[in-house]
C-alpha cells in the first residue's frame, strides 16, 4: 500500500483535528472509527489542495458555463465551465508537499514515491518493508543512500506465513495430482483481436490451447512464481466480459485472462492485477489522396480572404511607390499607359524579387523593404502548403474537436466503454454507429455520406492492431489518454457474494 510519513507532526495533527470534527459532527460513533484515516483520505485532502492553489494561481475566471443537451439525465445536462481546460492545466502543473508526500501528477496520475511492504496475518498486518522505483525492496527508507536497486526479498522484515512458520513454502515442487486452477478465456475472438487472446480445442485430441499477448503475459508471470502453480485454459463461451467478471466472483472460475479493462463496478466483485499495458483512446480516420486531382490547386494554399488581401496590399504598394517615385524618378514618368505598366509590372515583379527599376526616394526604398519582407513570409507559407498538398496525403479530421463539429457518423467497437466516453464529450448518440471488428474497413471506406463513418474512436491497441492490416489507407490521429481503465488480468476474491 502507499506509504505515508504518519510520524510527521502533520500527519498527526491532522488526525488529532479530524477525530475532532468527525466526532463533532457524529456524536454517535465511536472513537475507533473516527480516528481511521485510510490513505484515500489524505490523498482527498492533498487534491482539495491541489484544486485550491491551482484556483488561486488562476485569478479571476468567467462565471459562464457551456450548455450540454446530448445526455438523457439531469447530471449530464449540468453546464461546463468555460475555463475547464485552463483549471485543468493549472491542476496538472501543480506541485506541492502535501499530506501524502510530494504531490505530483504524472501522465495525469498521482506520483507515488514509496509503497510498504506489509505482512498480513490474520486481520491483522505488519510492515516488514518498502518498495521504491528507485531502490525496489528495502527494509528502511533511505533516500540518500546510493545503493542500488534491488528485487531480493532478503532485505526485508521477517514475515510470518500461514500456519504461523517463519519457513518460506515451497510449494509444489512436483504436483502430479489435485486441482488445477482454472483459468477462463472468452471465446470466440473476433479475427482482428486474436494477436491479443485466443482459445482454441483441438477436436481430434481435445486439447486445449491459448495464445496471443494476454496469454503470454500471464504465462511468463506464472514462471516467475517460486513455486508450481498446475492450471487449465477453460473457453468462457460466448460471455460479455461483465458477466465473465461475475462468473470469477462466483467461482465458475478461479481466475481470467482476457484484455480486461479495471472499473469500479468491476472492482467491487473481483481482484485486478497490476497492470500490464497502458490504455488510451485514439481514432482512425482515412487517408484522402487528392494529389494533383485538381487544375486550380495552386489556389488553395492561400484562402479566399488572404488572396484578396494580398492583391489589395500589392495594389496599394504599387500606388505608394508611384506618388513617392514619379515627380523625381524617370523611370515613373510619361504618358499614363507607361507609368500604369512601370508601377504595376515594379510590384508584381518584386513576387519573384525580380525587380530591376531604380528607386530614389528613401521612403520609396523603405515601402520596398517591407513589402518585400511580406512576400518573403507569404511565399514561404504559399510554398509549404503547395508542397503539403501535392505529396502528402490529407486526412478528413485532425483532432476530436473537429470530429465533434465536423457532423459526421462516428464507428467504435460493439460493446465498448467507447460510446459512454463520447456522449459524455458531448457527441450525438445519433451519429455513433457500434461495429465489429470486420465491419471497419468497410464502413471507413463508406464515408458518413454514404452510410459509413466518417472516424473510428477506440482504444489504442485494438486500433494499432487494425492499421497492421490496413496501415497503407488509414491512420491514427489524436491519442487522449483516458487515465485509471489499464489492461489487467483478474483473480477472484473469496467469500464474495455477487447478486447474479
Amino acid at each position: 500500500m502507499p506509504y505515508f510519513p504518519t510520524a510527521e507532526q502533520r500527519i498527526r495533527e491532522f488526525k488529532r483535528r479530524w477525530s475532532l470534527q468527525f466526532l463533532k459532527d457524529n456524536p454517535n460513533v465511536g472513537l475507533t472509527a473516527a480516528t481511521e484515516l485510510s490513505s484515500y483520505a489524505i490523498w482527498a485532502y492533498d487534491a482539495v489542495w491541489a484544486m485550491a492553489l491551482s484556483a488561486e494561481r488562476l485569478g479571476k475566471v468567467s462565471p459562464d458555463f457551456i450548455e450540454s443537451k446530448n445526455g438523457s439525465t439531469d447530471f449530464s445536462n449540468l453546464g461546463a465551465s468555460r475555463t475547464g481546460k485552463s483549471i485543468l492545466k493549472e491542476i496538472l502543473n501543480t506541485e506541492f508537499d502535501g499530506l501524502g508526500g510530494r504531490f505530483r501528477l504524472v501522465d495525469g496520475e498521482l506520483n507515488v514515491t514509496a509503497f510498504r511492504v506489509l505482512n498480513v496475518i490474520g486481520g491483522k498486518a505488519k510492515d516488514v518493508g518498502f518498495w521504491t522505483p528507485r531502490f525496489g525492496l528495502a527494509r528502511r527508507l533511505n533516500w540518500s543512500s546510493n545503493s542500488q536497486y534491488s528485487s531480493l526479498r532478503d532485505g526485508l522484515g521477517p514475515v510470518i506465513w500461514p500456519g504461523d512458520s517463519a519457513v518460506v513454502p515451497s510449494g509444489w515442487t512436483q504436483p502430479t495430482g489435485g486441482k488445477k486452477l482454472r483459468v477462463g478465456v472468452p471465446q470466440p475472438v473476433d479475427p482482428g483481436f486474436q494477436s491479443f487472446v485466443n482459445i482454441e480445442i483441438d477436436p481430434e485430441t481435445n486439447q486445449t490451447s491459448a495464445s496471443g499477448f494476454v496469454i503470454d503475459v500471464f504465462e511468463a508471470a506464472v514462471r516467475q512464481l517460486p513455486y508450481a502453480m498446475p492450471f487449465e485454459y477453460v473457453p468462457a463461451g460466448h460471455e460479455r466480459y461483465n458477466t465473465l467478471v461475475l462468473q470469477v466472483a462466483n467461482g465458475t472460475y478461479d481466475a481470467a485472462v482476457a484484455d480486461l479493462t479495471m472499473k469500479a463496478n468491476r472492482s467491487s466483485y473481483v481482484d485486478f492485477t497490476m497492470p500490464y499495458m497502458a490504455s488510451a483512446v485514439s481514432m482512425v480516420v482515412p487517408l484522402m489522396d487528392e494529389r494533383s486531382k485538381d487544375a486550380w490547386v495552386f489556389l488553395k494554399p492561400l484562402n479566399k480572404n488572404l488572396w484578396l488581401v494580398s492583391g489589395v496590399f500589392c495594389v496599394f504598394t504599387g500606388i505608394v511607390m508611384w506618388i513617392l517615385e514619379h515627380r523625381s524618378n524617370k523611370e515613373f514618368r510619361g504618358p499614363p499607359s507607361r507609368q500604369f505598366g512601370t508601377v504595376f509590372y515594379f510590384t508584381f515583379s518584386t513576387l519573384l524579387f525580380a525587380h530591376k527599376d531604380n528607386i530614389v526616394s528613401n521612403l520609396s526604398k523603405f515601402a520596398v523593404i517591407i513589402w518585400v519582407f511580406v512576400l518573403l513570409i507569404l511565399r514561404s507559407s504559399y510554398t509549404a502548403s503547395l508542397t503539403s498538398m501535392l505529396t502528402v496525403q490529407q486526412r478528413p479530421v485532425n483532432d476530436f474537436i473537429e470530429l465533434k463539429n465536423s457532423g459526421g457518423n462516428v464507428g467504435h467497437l460493439h460493446g465498448s466503454s467507447v460510446r459512454g466516453l463520447l456522449v459524455s464529450m458531448g457527441f450525438d448518440e445519433s451519429r455513433l454507429k457500434a461495429l465489429e471488428f470486420s465491419q471497419y474497413n468497410d464502413a471507413l471506406a463508406k464515408g458518413s455520406k454514404n452510410g459509413g463513418v466518417l472516424a473510428i474512436v477506440g482504444e489504442t491497441p485494438y486500433l494499432r492492431a487494425y492499421l497492421k492490416l490496413h496501415c497503407n489507407n488509414y491512420t491514427i490521429v489524436d491519442q487522449m489518454i483516458e487515465t485509471g481503465i489499464p489492461k489487467r488480468i483478474i483473480t477472484s476474491l473469496r467469500s464474495l457474494k455477487v447478486d447474479p
